[in-house]
Formats: structure tokens, sequence, C-alpha cells
């Protein structure tokens, strides 16, 4: 049982972080006592106004560097109906049928069943049968509907983002859970974050893992927010491992933190570093996160889009 609402309270209003990043450690190496931390070699790749033919290119180098699954990105605005997707997922499937495609958030999931006309669970369905394999989460912003919004969900309501995973977990389909705090929300309404997550996953069990990022204001052009803290995200991370114990694994993130923090985050409840090829332009290499992995202490292992296989480098 995770530590209760009151208690991931009182951690966040602590200046105690290297107890509380003990006390997620404890609950890391309880999951994970192996001593182990995963990564992934995959990418993601905008479709936004690419043909089909420049995608498979970019999907075909991403194969060729060792990469075992892509997330294909799609604009919530744009105007696409679901047979383009199918077209598309089912020209990777046969060009590339070891490959995972790991695509589509909740709000893309929404508008296209929205232009398509279609139920949520339709849509799914033939999203699925067209070679879909799992969902990320990394659109959730906060779930709480009093929060302004700084990403794709800004027109969907947190029922409409835990209905949809609800569905694809239904459907058989794994998907990951995110949040990106620091967008002027409460300590609270971080909690009431990680709680719609913790009680959907008690319900059905169909997270694979959680990631919280700190909104980066200036990488997206957006004035009035103060970036998170190294130190306000190691906290976060820590509360978010020692919530979501029904969640097996916690991701720290390369992309927004760096290697230094990424690191750190390590000892404060993350067993995964993500992806080494992110957006296919990062400089971070295989072996620099394997360089930092055993430098915190573990033994670095590249693992399937689910978790479930571990490939020995």
């Amino acid at each position: 049982m995770g530590i209760s609402w009151e208690q991931a309270l009182d951690c966040f209003n602590s200046d105690d972080l290297i107890g509380i990043g003990m006390e997620a450690d404890a609950v890391r190496r309880k999951l994970h006592p192996e001593g182990v931390v995963s990564y992934a070699i995959d990418r993601k790749i905008d479709c936004a106004t690419a043909p089909f033919e420049a995608l498979y290119q970019q999907i075909h180098a991403t194969v060729e560097m060792g990469g075992t699954g892509v997330t294909l990105r799609q604009r919530v605005d744009a105007e696409r109906k679901i047979d383009w997707y199918e077209e598309l997922f089912a020209g990777v499937r046969e060009q590339f049928p070891a490959l995972w495609l790991h695509c589509l958030s909740a709000s893309e999931i929404l508008a296209i069943a929205v232009r398509s006309r279609l139920t949520v669970r339709d849509t799914i369905l033939r999203l699925r049968d067209a070679g879909l394999r799992s969902i990320p989460g990394d659109d959730a912003g906060i779930l709480d509907d009093a929060v302004q919004q700084q990403s794709g969900r800004d027109r969907w309501t947190v029922a409409d983002w835990v209905s949809t995973h609800r569905t694809a977990h239904e459907l058989g389909i794994r998907t990951t859970a995110g949040m990106t705090f620091g967008v002027g929300e409460s300590f609270e309404q971080r909690l009431n974050h990680l709680d719609a997550v913790r009680q959907l996953q008690e319900e059905t069990g169909g997270f694979t893992a959680f990631t919280p990022v700190s909104f980066q204001p200036r990488k997206v052009g957006v004035s009035g927010f103060e970036e998170a803290t190294a130190v306000e995200y190691l906290k976060t991370l820590a509360i978010s491992r020692m919530v979501l114990d029904n969640i097996d694994n916690v991701q720290a993130d390369l992309e927004t933190q760096g290697l230094k923090v990424l690191q750190m985050g390590l000892r404060f409840g993350g067993n995964d570093v993500g992806s080494v090829l992110w957006d296919g332009a990062d400089d971070t290499t295989e072996e620099d996160l394997r360089r930092v992995i055993r430098g915190a202490g573990f033994k670095p292992v590249q693992r399937d889009t689910l978790y479930q296989t571990m490939f020995l480098n």
C-alpha cells in the first residue's frame, strides 16, 4: 500500500529531501531487488506533415540503430480521420513486423474519435487492429480540471483521459501515465493527479510505467511560469514512487533533467531512464546512459516497451 494522500502532502511540505529520497529508494528496492535500471532504444517521430514514405525512412533508420519501437505523434488539432492512421499503422506493421507501435495519446485518440464520428472504444479497436500496440500517457498534464493545462489535454476533462485509458486497458492495450508539473498547480492538485492514476491502476492494472516531468516554459515559449528546480523534481519523483507502489516502473526523465539529475533520480525511486533516442536529435548515446546507470550503482539493461524483455548488451 502506497503512502496516504496526507503523508504525501507532508512530504511535499517537508525540507527533508534526503529522507524522502531514502524512503522512495526503499520502495524501489522492494519492487526491483535485482539492482537493475532499464532503458529503451526507440524514437518519437512527428507524423504531422511527412508523407508515409518519409516516415518509413525515419523508422528504418531507427531500426538500423537498434530501435525496438517508435512513438508516432500528431497534433491534437490535426484534421486527419481514423482511416489515415489505419493505413499508416498497417504499412508500418507490414514493413517492420517486429517493431512496437507505442502511439497516440488519449487526447489524440479522443480527437480522432470526434472527427471520425466513432466511440472511443471503436476508435481504439480499429487502431489496435491496424497495429497499435500500446498508448503513451504523457499528455495528462495535471489530472485536476481546475488547473489550466499546458498540454494537449486542454480540450478534455480528467474523466475523458481516465476513461480512454480504462477502455484501452479493457481492450488489452497497456498504457503509460505521466504528470507534467510546475504549471501553477498546488501540491494538493499534484496529489489529485497521483490519486487518479493510482485508483485506475487498482481497477485495471493496465499502466506499465509512470513518468513525472517538470514543465519547461522556455522550451515551449510560454511566459509566466517559474521552472521547477532539480530539488523539486527529485522530491516529486520520490513522492510519485511512494504513492504509486502499484505501478512497477517509475521513469526518471532524461529529456528535461539531463544526465546528472537523471542519475540522482535513480536514488529517488526511479528504476528506468527512458529512451536513448527519445526524439532522434539528442546527442546522448546508449553508452552515456549505461555509464550513468553504473555510476549510480545499478546494472544497465535494455528493455522493450512493456518492460517484459530485457536484452543483454
